[in-house]
């Protein structure tokens, strides 16, 4: 059986640990190294997770940062998907003993 591999995609918190927490904060350095992207494509760089990726881009990600490989993609073994979807009970979703009150609606002046 072959394992499949997955990766995570920290960009955003190798960013936010640098001060930059907008997307225009890396056109310019960006434009700097050569790589010129529209305004949708860097959103789509910093806010989703890249299919593909040139290596340029990459490389000039890996410097403007000022990071390495593993800080900003780190490879994680990938989820098997489930077949059938079961309810989760109070310990599997991680709530414990906690429940939600049902709402009870009342009439006005009542």
């Amino acid at each position: 059986m072959t394992r499949k591999l997955d990766y995570r995609w920290n960009r955003r918190q190798v960013m936010a640990a640098r001060g930059m927490f907008q997307t225009t904060d890396l056109a310019r350095p960006l434009a700097q190294r050569g790589i010129q992207l529209s305004s949708s494509q860097l959103y789509r760089l910093v806010a989703e997770r890249p299919e593909r990726l040139s290596l340029k881009l990459l490389m000039a990600l890996l410097d403007i940062l000022g990071c390495s490989m593993e800080d900003l993609i780190e490879p994680i073994a990938a989820t098997k998907p489930s077949r059938a979807r079961k309810a989760a009970s109070g310990e599997e979703a991680g709530v414990g003993d906690l429940r939600p009150k049902r709402a009870r609606i009342t009439g006005p002046g009542k």
